[in-house]
């Protein structure tokens, strides 16, 4: 510590001399290593046109030090300048054609700039001088996936784990490559062949768990995990995936257990919290919920997931004016979330603020206007309030977006009926029937009055005898 702190106040009073000769207009000799140290202080201090200046000093001193163009490209790319950034590699691949760190760099800066083909080039150049090749094969791999050749990707992401089977980077991307292209059910053929040659390999074995989970394959994802756990017992992202496959398998205790293991080995995390919060709120511990929710909003004031699962089991006590500021404070931090606007539409509801709670219930259906309930429950408002012609025009628009939904034609027969509008009311019930005549329960259900009920049945009944 006392070490650091000498080199650190060394690193001042050596950029304290260097700002002083610039001022003056008198810059004497300094060591090439001295520049490096001095653009390293203004890095750290992220003043990057100080850096700069101090980069195109010292080329113009050392003409030949690849070192420094590799800092002044760097410092280009962290600006945002990358035409200047490759100029600079240019120059320097000129003065070292063959060096890994300068040819690595061209593909990352390639990379940035939305030229997949150049950054395959300069990584595929670098392959052949290194060492490393599991991560240059990863690096080719992500260019591909930039692009959106996949399949390529694929097969550098493959060829990576040939070289490093246990590069957790690899293995996760090649997961995620997989996924998307649908082929997931095949790679898990090609992790067990890798967990073949290295059954202790915890990686292996932990994004063997991923494809399962992703597969809902609960019980093997969870029997993966547990190898993975088993062969590193302080490996924290095994005990932190468990917990989620368990909450995905309705196993709260269990993910409850996962999680604090979790907590256990890391310490208190924003994301750890958020997750006991979610378990003991399934469980409908409401208090022990809220306890762990706050936790992870003391950690990280932005995280909506935990303003919102403190708002939901507020709710759940019936504690609503409590309930609306946690909600409100989820739907700031993230107002395209469709769920916040629905339980803060449903929670103005139970308030009594009508008009908040419709105004909710219209951004919701702007962000999922293929969810069903918001059409039902948006437009069931209007009617409990007696507007049903309003009512009839939300369902209708719902119809428009989901022709198939049986419900969705038989709550605009209820809406009809109500309105007195029986022979519109009729052509949508025959909608419905034929969409899906078991659900006509559901109408019947909207009617409590058995005389209504009885009337219902019949024409439901007719309709049944005719078609089937």
């Amino acid at each position: 510590m006392g070490s650091n702190n000498k080199n650190s106040r060394n690193f001042e009073e050596l950029v304290r001399t260097f700002e002083q000769q610039m001022e003056d207009n008198s810059l004497g000799f300094f060591p090439l290593e001295s520049f490096e140290d001095i653009i390293d202080y203004y890095l750290d201090q992220n003043q990057y046109e100080s850096a700069l200046n101090v980069c195109g000093i010292a080329i113009h001193r050392y003409p030949f030090s690849t070192e420094l163009k590799l800092d002044q490209a760097q410092i280009l790319s962290n600006m945002g300048e990358y035409d200047k950034a490759i100029e600079t590699l240019d120059n320097a691949e000129a003065i070292q054609p063959n060096d890994e760190e300068i040819l690595m760099l061209k593909g990352m800066v390639y990379s940035l700039m939305g030229k997949p083909e150049l950054s395959i080039e300069s990584y595929r150049k670098a392959l052949e001088l290194s060492d490393n090749k599991d991560e240059i094969y990863f690096n080719i791999g992500m260019s591909y996936q930039t692009g959106g050749d996949y399949k390529n990707a694929i097969e550098n992401y493959k060829s990576a784990l040939e070289f490093n089977v246990n590069n957790e980077n690899v293995l996760y991307e090649l997961a995620y490559c997989l996924d998307v292209i649908g082929e997931l059910e095949g790679s898990i053929e090609f992790y067990n062949k890798f967990i073949d040659q290295d059954p202790y390999s915890q990686y292996g074995w932990y994004n063997l768990g991923i494809v399962f989970n992703k597969l809902g394959k609960f019980t093997d994802a969870i029997s993966a995990y547990e190898y993975a756990i088993a062969i590193d017992d302080t490996f924290a992202s095994a005990y932190f995936n468990l917990g989620n496959t368990y909450m995905s398998a309705n196993n709260y205790p269990k993910a409850l257990d996962a999680y604090k293991k979790t907590m256990e080995i890391e310490g208190n995390s924003p994301e750890t919290s958020t997750c006991l919060g979610n378990a003991y709120e399934k469980l409908e511990h409401y208090d022990l919920a809220i306890k762990y929710y706050q936790k992870a909003i003391k950690l990280d004031g932005f995280n909506d997931e935990a303003w919102y699962g403190v708002g939901v089991c507020l709710n759940a006590q019936d504690k609503w004016y409590e309930a609306i500021h946690f909600l409100n404070k989820a739907l700031k931090l993230d107002p395209d979330n469709s769920d916040y606007w629905i339980t803060v539409a449903e929670t103005e509801y139970k308030l009594g603020n009508i008009v908040s709670s419709i105004d909710a219930w219209e951004e919701a259906c702007v962000l999922e206007p293929d969810n069903k309930e918001i059409w039902l429950k948006w437009s069931q408002i209007y009617y409990e309030q007696g507007d049903f012609e309003k009512s009839i025009e939300i369902i209708l628009k719902g119809i428009d977006e989901l022709p198939d939904n049986s419900e969705l034609y038989y709550r605009a027969t209820a809406y009809l009926i109500a309105a007195g509008k029986y022979k519109q009311a009729f052509n949508y019930l025959e909608n419905a029937l034929i969409l899906n005549f078991e659900n006509h329960t559901v109408l019947l259900e909207f009617f409590p009055k058995l005389q209504t009920q009885k009337a219902l049945f019949k024409i439901i009944d007719q309709y049944r005898k005719e078609n089937f």
